[in-house]
């Protein structure tokens, strides 16, 4: 018995207008909570981005400076791609109160982002089903996903597809939604037209740049990554500089607090997917609990999760300095005060010496 040819709606794939309005719907079918329509050009992006490497802002991420081509024009990535179709994903698992930024000095702070499954996996294994329902509704194009995998100026392309506005604090607001969100690219043979840029409303607002613990944010639209807790608690691997570790308080993975006070994140939504939930209690755990786990226990807790990016050794730093800012206690100075030479390498030991000394002096 011969296998049956799948039935391809040609009348919709030579109606772009009709197949961009299909393909949105699918796209929201799926989880996302918006898709537009990116022309595949960000030339206009390499004179900001080569003036952000002069000044040193991007710290040891010399990635950065590679790949000025591929990033200037994104069809050099893939061949054939007529548009790039930008999403995001929503991922805030209960809304935070507006404006303020929670109190826990015994809890280890992990970015909302990162409390669930890597959202890396999430995005891809979506676009790629949106990929193929795409297929199977109007036949074959060249196509491929991404989600903060290649070298390719997603926000700037979600911006100028009218997705949202670059904030002060260089992250992407949604009117509609705030900027708790994730973004992923689906690489695009299908002609179909381009969304327009919307208009930026931070106006007067200074929030994300007063509260900034590190004053990361140097300028409106500059951050300055050599100062960012979350450059330093997930890519930094070296020493944390003396004059920073007080201000990182109890962040031992990213850092929110930018987002809390945005006064647009009254407008987030919670997600609706299941992987965003935490797991393994990463919104609960004490410091001294992180504090006792080994690397194998390391590595059980973060199976699929965007905090094994740090490393073990570099996750561990993390929580010295934390146990060094937290309050003074009898169980913090006692468990600082045993090195496990065997466990932890010397990155570690460095900082958890400057925690011991900085609980000692809580007690003079």
């Amino acid at each position: 018995m011969s296998k049956a040819i799948p039935s391809i709606d040609l009348q919709l794939r030579n109606d772009p207008i009709a197949l961009k309005a299909w393909i949105k719907a699918e796209a929201r079918d799926l989880g996302f909570a918006d898709c537009v329509v990116a022309a595949p050009n960000t030339e206009v992006q390499i004179p900001h981005l080569q003036a952000y490497l002069d000044k040193g802002y991007h710290a040891d991420m010399h990635y950065l400076a590679e790949n000025l081509d591929k990033r200037a024009n994104p069809k050099l990535l893939v061949d054939g791609t007529e548009c790039i179709l930008c999403v995001r994903l929503n991922f805030l698992q209960e809304k935070p109160q507006g404006r303020y930024v929670p109190e826990q000095p015994d809890i280890g702070i992990i970015a909302r982002y990162a409390r669930g499954r890597d959202y890396h996996k999430i995005m891809r294994g979506r676009l790629k089903q949106l990929a193929q329902r795409i297929e199977a509704k109007v036949g074959q194009f060249s196509n491929r996903p991404f989600s903060d995998s290649a070298p390719i100026f997603e926000k700037a392309l979600a911006e100028n597809a009218g997705m949202g506005w670059t904030g002060k604090h260089t992250l992407l607001i949604n009117r509609d939604s705030g900027s708790f969100f994730v973004l992923g690219e689906l690489f695009c043979g299908l002609p179909l037209p381009f969304d327009e840029p919307t208009t930026a409303h931070c106006g007067s607002c200074s929030a994300c740049i007063d509260i900034c613990p590190t004053q990361a944010i140097v300028a409106p639209y500059q951050l300055d990554a050599r100062k960012c807790i979350a450059y330093l608690t997930i890519e930094y691997k070296g020493s944390i500089p003396l004059e920073l570790r007080p201000q990182i308080g109890n962040r031992i993975f990213g850092c929110d607090d930018c987002q809390l006070v945005c006064p647009w994140n009254r407008y987030a939504h919670v997600t609706t997917i299941d992987d965003f939930l935490p797991r393994h209690g990463l919104d609960q755990t004490s410091l001294l609990d992180f504090w006792q786990w080994d690397e194998a226990t390391f590595l059980h807790k973060t199976e699929g999760s965007p905090i094994r990016r740090t490393g073990f050794q570099s996750f561990k730093r993390n929580i010295a300095i934390a146990l060094g800012n937290a309050s003074h206690s009898k169980d913090i100075i006692q468990q600082l005060s045993v090195q496990d030479h065997d466990q932890h390498q010397d990155i570690v030991l460095e900082h958890q010496h400057w925690a011991l000394q900085q609980q000692l002096a809580k007690n003079i």
